[in-house]
């Protein structure tokens, strides 16, 4: 359906289709390029704001003001109540992007999302039991280091294509600006999100499947005796030496001299964000733990997903609480 306009540029007043005006000065919507429409509402929204510069410098303020103090309540409530804090933001992460993703119809989104929550339910369910299944720690750190190697990937592709489209390489393929960027776009945010997610699910579980294994508990002192012929992570036997070469995996030594599968202690530290043993709590060392050199940005990456969990979870909160308050302050 046409629609014309009246827009207000300069002084000069062009018709919204709401009275007799010349013809002349009359937009209609369906013969403007998307660039037109574009230039079209820029104009609307100038002309509409004109004059209100008062009232835009309260609103910063009132921006300002809003982040600072969230920022303050955020820090203070994560150092006096943790657990409630991530609990809460977990729950951030999991619910608001899904809002606003079902308002904009974004199905490839809603059903990876599925996905994953129907699959992260069913491994945090096990992970809860008690008594604990002797795999289930094994089948949670697979299903944590997976998703975290493909949200890695992801990302990287991701911000790959990006950076290509910005050097017109996509020019080369025949594949337009846009539909390049909008591929990227989407790509580093199923990686940057599924990633965050997934390491808050990753701690929770790690936590609670050590307490249940009983070498762990809240007041760091180990409740069970630690043979050096058993994993604590996974409470399973180890049958390869440190010195020797496994077939599938390998055994690692910590500093502390305990000894665990390379499987279970990369996804004990890397995925579940335990930087300690998790028999003595003694510091792991990660740069010696890391042989192979192009594994280390896996660790800052994950320290860049901590850094975004903030956008994710309490940006659109406290966005939405500045809008509320401009509300009922009568600002526009």
């Amino acid at each position: 359906m046409a629609g014309v306009f009246e827009v207000e540029v300069d002084g000069v007043e062009h018709d919204h289709g709401h009275g007799p005006h010349d013809e002349a000065s009359q937009i209609d919507l369906s013969q403007l390029s998307p660039e037109e429409k574009w230039r079209l509402e820029h104009a609307r929204m100038h002309a509409k704001h004109k004059g209100h510069e008062a009232m835009h410098a309260e609103m910063v303020l009132i921006l300002i003001v809003t982040l600072v103090i969230a920022q303050l309540v955020l820090v203070q409530w994560k150092q006096r109540h943790p657990k409630s804090y991530n609990l809460v933001t977990l729950f951030q992460m999991w619910v608001v992007p899904l809002y606003f993703t079902t308002k904009l119809h974004w199905w490839r989104f809603l059903v990876t999302w599925f996905i994953f929550s129907v699959v992260t339910a069913f491994i945090t369910f096990r992970a809860t039991r008690k008594p604990l299944d002797c795999t289930t720690p094994r089948l949670v750190y697979k299903w944590f280091l997976l998703l975290y190697k493909i949200s890695y990937t992801t990302g990287i592709v991701g911000y790959a294509v990006v950076m290509f489209t910005l050097f017109g390489i996509n020019l080369i393929f025949r594949i337009k600006p846009e539909d390049a960027m909008d591929f990227g776009v989407s790509l580093l945010f199923y990686g940057l999100y599924y990633g965050v997610l997934g390491r808050d699910f990753a701690e929770m579980c790690a936590d609670f499947m050590a307490s249940t294994v009983g070498f762990y508990s809240a007041s760091g002192m180990p409740t069970k005796h630690l043979s050096d012929s058993i994993c604590a992570v996974c409470g399973q036997p180890i049958l390869v030496d440190v010195d020797e070469e496994g077939i599938m995996e390998n055994t690692y030594r910590l500093s502390c001299n305990h000894v665990f599968h390379e499987f279970c202690i990369r996804g004990w530290c890397i995925v579940g964000k335990k930087q300690t043993c998790p028999y003595c709590k003694e510091k792991v060392d990660l740069k010696r733990m890391f042989s192979n050199p192009w594994e280390r940005p896996h660790v800052m990456y994950g320290q860049l997903l901590d850094w975004l969990r903030y956008l994710v979870a309490w940006q659109p909160v406290i966005i939405g609480l500045v809008q509320g308050i401009n509300y009922i302050l009568g600002l526009e």
